[in-house]
């Protein structure tokens, strides 16, 4: 049992297992109101050079939980949980945020590289999030050796009708997701998430559809039931003739 848990968390935690081990990630939970779920992960060098933080790179020390949660915190973002991990000789911090407008988390220090659009036309919405250039600094020597990558997924809440993900999107369970090496970001090199979607949710279409099923089988029940009373009652009537 012990030995499945490890090869689990193995695959799960290395690049080409389950799940990518990006080096910085944000994960953008939308929702159709323009409110968000919002998790970043990132290994602390990282989030150094790409956001502009001062954290002690030092592996052995690990970084002050209200620290990274006053780095992260604003009116357009309240942070809910952070929690920390070590991976590569490298510590990394994992923060989950409230996200009240996505169209004003720009104005969030962690988040102004972007600039965020979440709009209705007609029967869509229209989400646009342009990545522009990195606020830090160099790091020095951070033990990356260049095979780096940073995402960044969104789970969308509604059927998508159009995205520029690229192949192999959406993923399983309405996800896109948007890729660049650490190379290419450190340089500053231009990232646009765009994504159109339909503005009726696949939760609401969900539970309609259930609803629905339920009705025709209640429906179904209560005919078959007429059925069985009409066919018992006719018998009845025969059997006193």
């Amino acid at each position: 049992m012990a030995l499945l848990v490890v090869m689990m968390l193995s695959a799960c935690s290395s690049v080409g297992g389950l799940f990518k081990a990006y080096e910085y990630e944000e994960e953008l939970y939308l929702s159709l109101d323009g409110t968000a779920t919002l998790y970043v992960n990132s290994s602390v060098p990282a989030l150094n050079a790409l956001r502009g933080s001062h954290f002690d790179t030092d592996p052995r020390k690990q970084p002050d939980r209200d620290a990274v949660r006053a780095f992260f915190d604003s009116p357009q973002a309240k942070v809910t949980r952070v929690t920390l991990s070590r991976r590569s000789n490298r510590r990394y911090v994992h923060v989950q945020l409230d996200v009240s407008s996505v169209e004003a988390l720009g104005s969030a220090a962690p988040f102004a590289w972007s600039t965020y659009s979440f709009k209705r036309d007609g029967d869509l919405f229209y989400y646009k999030q342009n990545v522009g250039a990195v606020t830090g600094a160099p790091v020095g020597n951070a033990g990356w050796d260049g095979d780096e990558i940073i995402g960044f997924r969104m789970h969308l809440p509604s059927k998508i009708a159009y995205h520029n993900a690229g192949a192999g999107n959406p993923g399983r369970g309405n996800i896109l997701t948007w890729e660049q090496s650490l190379t290419e970001r450190l340089s500053g090199a231009p990232l646009t998430l765009d994504a159109r979607m339909e503005t009726q949710s696949i939760l609401y279409r969900t539970i309609a559809l259930f609803g629905i099923t339920v009705l025709v089988v209640a429906t179904l029940f209560v005919l078959l039931l007429w059925w069985v009373v009409r066919r018992a009652v006719k018998a009845k009537k025969a059997a006193r003739v």
